[in-house]
């Protein structure tokens, strides 16, 4: 198996996890706000990152410092635009408008990287945008320029966040350790969201219930050490708009789970949307030529895979 397959498959099992653990932190939002849930989240993360890769953290070169550190604040920047968008506008306007950034990847590093992106891959962006619409969007509540309000704007935010996120990992993994990235990038998004809650959770709540336990532990070893420690190691090996595609079918996941788990029924118009981001997806892995990242050479020089 190539890097690149194995990369792809990788980054399509963390975006598993991520649409899998979706009703497990919703039923933990009952014992914790949102702000002070992933405050936590992250803290145990980083201090389970620091621990596993203690050794390598000896050798942290000044440019993995700052690559981490841009990788972390934007990071934190989704995550709180994302939190104060919820306050003024719908749950479904926001996990549409947070798929936006399948979008915005192509088209910024188009404007500020001179990226190519193929008419397959461009395709697949397409379906999978109308596909997350329709998905996430009910039916009879429209979205346009005219209805967009303040919680829409910063949920646009967030997007631009995470697009610039996703082309930031996948630029500094060529030339950084994984492990080093990882680990920057969630130790400083944790202290940045220590540092927010008592500006914007001032009514931030815990209660330490096993079912609060239980989430915090899935959501910190498995959602963010296993599945960050994925995306910065395959994103050497992964276009930054593949990766934004593939991470387009968290909702499609987290519909099966929720249908799986707790029996909710995806009408014909979600299905049809998830089928699109499906088709999306297939259209560029498929049919668009996989552009490989500079580092997919060094695998014929047998550098040590993950």
């Amino acid at each position: 198996m190539s890097r690149s397959l194995k990369a792809h498959l990788l980054l399509l099992a963390a975006t598993l996890v991520w649409g899998a653990t979706f009703i497990v932190i919703k039923a933990a939002l009952a014992d914790a706000s949102p702000l002070v849930f992933n405050a936590v989240r992250m803290v145990l993360a980083a201090v389970l990152l620091v621990v596993i890769f203690r050794r390598q953290l000896r050798s942290v070169t000044v440019g993995a410092w700052r690559a981490g550190f841009a990788i972390g604040t934007l990071m934190w920047l989704g995550y709180e635009f994302q939190t104060a968008g919820l306050l003024y506008t719908s749950a479904s306007k926001s996990a549409f408008l947070t798929g936006v950034s399948v979008v915005l990847v192509p088209i910024l590093l188009a404007l500020f990287w001179r990226g190519h992106v193929n008419r397959y891959t461009l395709a697949g962006v397409l379906a999978a945008c109308i596909g997350l619409y329709l998905l996430c969007i009910p039916a009879g509540q429209g979205l346009s320029l005219a209805s967009l309000n303040r919680g829409d704007i910063l949920t646009l935010g967030c997007a631009v966040a995470f697009a610039f996120q996703i082309i930031a990992v996948g630029r500094s993994a060529q030339h950084y350790d994984f492990a080093h990235l990882v680990t920057i990038e969630i130790a400083v998004c944790a202290a940045w969201m220590l540092i927010s809650i008592p500006l914007a959770d001032r009514h931030g709540y815990l209660r330490l219930t096993p079912r609060l336990i239980f989430a915090l532990a899935i959501t910190s070893i498995v959602g963010t050490v296993g599945c960050f420690i994925v995306q910065a190691w395959a994103q050497r090996f992964t276009p930054p708009t593949h990766t934004a595609l593939i991470f387009s079918l968290e909702p499609v996941f987290a519909g099966l789970t929720s249908f799986a788990v707790l029996g909710e029924r995806l009408g014909a118009r979600a299905i049809v949307g998830a089928a699109l981001i499906l088709a999306g997806v297939l259209a560029s892995e498929v049919l668009g030529q996989v552009q490989k990242p500079e580092a997919e050479i060094s695998d014929e020089l047998g550098e040590e895979a993950i």
